[in-house]
């Protein structure tokens, strides 16, 4: 039988994102598929947003959910898949709508880097890395991230 809907339900039940994740340690900690969208993410409908913009903000709940489970003698790096180029400690993180994202930071050896990636391409791994010796406090880019989301419209917006 063929359940009926009004648009109205229809409308709302393609707003609400669909995600879930089961671990294997009753106690393991949250995640972002498991947990609520920020308002911020929440205020503008997947629809409205280029494959780009809902990569790029799926991928900064990632790297915040990664962050709070640092211990204070580390910092997150992305580890590149798909090839020999290495560790990538983020520094920043961008998408140009409606499909490239853009990781910005440096690799193992402190050589400034980008890496330009087409959303269908997109396969990262977060990586737990000793922050900098130099550094008296671990820097926490998803927390820089998620400022940029609430403080700045997508920049499909601006043209």
């Amino acid at each position: 039988m063929t359940e009926i809907r009004t648009t109205a339900e229809a409308h709302e039940e393609s707003a609400l994102p669909r995600a879930r994740a089961v671990h294997m340690a009753e106690n393991a900690p949250d995640t972002p598929e498991n947990l609520p969208l920020p308002p911020d993410l929440a205020a503008e409908p997947v629809e409205g947003k280029s494959p780009a913009q809902w990569a790029y903000e799926r991928l900064v709940l990632y790297i915040q959910n990664f962050e709070q489970q640092l211990q204070p003698d580390e910092e997150v790096a992305l580890g590149l898949t798909g090839g020999d180029v290495g560790v990538l400690q983020i520094e920043g993180l961008g998408y140009f709508a409606p499909d490239i994202l853009t990781f910005y930071g440096r690799d193992e050896d402190g050589v400034r880097t980008q890496l330009i990636q087409h959303v269908s391409q997109l396969n990262v791994m977060l990586v737990a890395i000793p922050k900098g010796a130099e550094e008296e406090e671990p820097r926490r880019i998803g927390f820089r991230l998620g400022q940029g989301i609430a403080q700045s419209k997508p920049l499909d917006q601006h043209r």
